[in-house]
């Protein structure tokens, strides 16, 4: 693929694309197809991958490049793609962009390696060296309440102004913190758009926070860019009404980690019309189970199926 150094401005709801395993353990590619399909008819802003609700710990590297791959292909170009890319050296973060970038991504976002012990200058150093040598656009996942490590605001801002391709921010935290690192960037004349996470928690406040979007698990996705859309039409009435409505189920799934890839995906799962299969992580519970099945009917169906949230 061509060198993709033209500046992009990401905007909207992204999805995280949960990893679903068939009855023998593999991945189960028509759950990654189902949720590419419903996410971009519901309104996504992009498609990502290899991010935490992706469970991209328990996955080899040879079911990281199948994920990439079957991605790439269905995804076809129809929205923005970006594969997280993670590991502990410049040359093996660099071996799976080049590969994420020949199977379709239009950018990526990275991670740091997994050393917490580093002063800021190791980790600042480590981003430079591969968005110096990548090929499209990229951002980091700075989230130091999730990952251990992260840069400050000035770090960041240089890093911007040294390397082109850094164009985006993935933070992940409170909308009072998130909205003091956008003012800080500003006063560094740095524009970078700014992702928050977490599940869509405080999802209109990071809006009013100066937030370009969300990256989001696909579970009450479509709700959430109907968020989006009201906002940026100028109701926020609405858009605070819709999010009260969904409140109680990302509460729900984000009570843990293990409780999103457990219940989440089931959530997502339920309401696109299939189910799970097998579990890597941690296996559901009766009461779960119902608790789960009780968000998902008050979501109801994916909203291509049953037309727009309202």
């Amino acid at each position: 693929m061509a060198n993709q150094s033209e500046t992009f401005a990401p905007r909207g709801i992204w999805p995280v694309l949960y990893a679903y395993f068939d009855a023998d353990n593999r991945l189960d590619l028509r759950a990654i197809h189902a949720q590419i399909d419903h996410t971009i008819s519901a309104g996504a802003g992009g498609i990502v991958i290899l991010g935490l609700a992706t469970e991209v710990n328990r996955l080899s590297l040879e079911e990281k490049q199948r994920f990439i791959a079957c991605t790439g292909e269905h995804v076809a170009q129809r929205v923005p793609f970006a594969v997280t890319v993670s590991g502990d050296s410049v040359d093996t973060q660099l071996a799976l962009a080049d590969y994420a970038v020949d199977h379709g991504a239009s950018s990526l976002i990275l991670q740091p390696p997994s050393s917490r012990d580093q002063p800021e200058s190791f980790y600042f150093d480590f981003f430079s060296e591969v968005m110096q040598r990548v090929r499209v656009p990229v951002g980091i996942q700075n989230a130091p309440e999730y990952l251990g490590v992260g840069l400050s605001v000035e770090s960041l801002a240089v890093l911007a102004a040294r390397c082109a391709q850094f164009q985006w921010l993935k933070g992940e935290g409170p909308a009072t913190v998130i909205q003091s690192t956008i003012e800080r960037l500003r006063e560094q004349r740095s524009a970078l758009p700014v992702f928050n996470g977490r599940g869509g928690q405080e999802l209109v406040d990071n809006l009013r926070a100066g937030c370009a979007g969300l990256i989001v698990a696909p579970d009450s996705f479509d709700w959430q860019a109907a968020i989006y859309g009201a906002f940026v039409e100028g109701d926020q009435q609405k858009a605070q009404t819709l999010y009260e409505r969904i409140l109680p189920s990302i509460v729900f799934v984000m009570q843990s980690l293990d409780a999103l890839t457990c219940y989440g995906k089931r959530i997502a799962a339920w309401r696109m019309g299939f189910d799970v299969e097998h579990d890597r992580g941690m296996q559901p519970t009766a009461f779960g189970l119902a608790c789960a099945r009780r968000h998902a009917s008050a979501l109801g169906l994916f909203a291509d199926q049953r037309g727009s949230c309202n």
